[in-house]
């Protein structure tokens, strides 16, 4: 039987020694495969296409570029990949923002070595995972659930509460089809919202239309 392919997990860090560790402690993991090790979020944005990997570890405080915007921007370019950050942030406001933002899970720098691969497979698992130091909520604020979406979903949501198909809203974007398609289901999970009938409802409710001279 043909063993599956490992993990592939490309590291992003500001801090060489911390790239360098997790590293070693990930490739003592036969089913993973560290792909590269990234001191810059530009770069890791630049490579992502060539190393192709499956979860990137995405620290927050990067010098040249926000973590959380390198986190929107790798996402758009590779919708199925996990990001996971690794923080030494714990509040919750850091962890909601970066789930936000699209990040699959949060950990904290100080977690066991062990904890670090439970993540990521957690992640390729296609579920959430915040570590045992992570006390945030998944939850938005009350009152707009909007809040709880990026910026790119709230303009796709505008979009779609239009009547614009996945195909119009590519071309309209300059984004790929499967690409507004895992949007759009991201949009549904966020706001708890199963059809598009239901997402025209939420934006004709919460004002989205306002001021597009759309109506419906």
């Amino acid at each position: 039987m043909t063993s599956p392919a490992p993990i592939r997990v490309l590291i992003v860090d500001d801090h060489p020694m911390v790239a360098e560790g997790i590293q070693s402690i990930l490739e003592s993991y036969e089913d993973i495969e560290v792909v590269g090790t990234c001191n810059a979020a530009r770069t890791a944005i630049d490579t992502v296409g060539t190393t192709n990997p499956d979860v990137i570890l995405m620290d927050l405080n990067m010098p040249d570029m926000g973590g959380l915007t390198a986190t929107e921007i790798l996402l758009e370019q590779r919708p199925d990949t996990r990001v996971l950050v690794l923080s030494m942030h714990d509040s919750p406001e850091y962890i909601s923002s970066a789930l936000n933002h699209g990040a699959m899970g949060y950990i904290l720098k100080d977690v066991p070595t062990d904890e670090i691969k439970q993540a990521i497979d957690e992640v390729m698992a296609g579920r959430r995972y915040l570590c045992t130091g992570a006390s945030g909520s998944l939850k938005p604020k009350e009152g707009d659930a909007r809040e709880a979406l990026t910026g790119r979903e709230q303009t796709i949501l505008l979009q779609l509460a239009q009547g614009k198909s996945n195909k119009e809203v590519a071309i309209a974007l300059d984004i790929s089809v499967r690409t507004v398609e895992t949007h759009r289901k991201n949009i549904k999970r966020k706001l708890g919202i199963s059809s598009t009938a239901g997402l025209t409802r939420y934006a004709l409710e919460h004002g989205v239309l306002q001021g597009t001279g759309v109506s419906i």
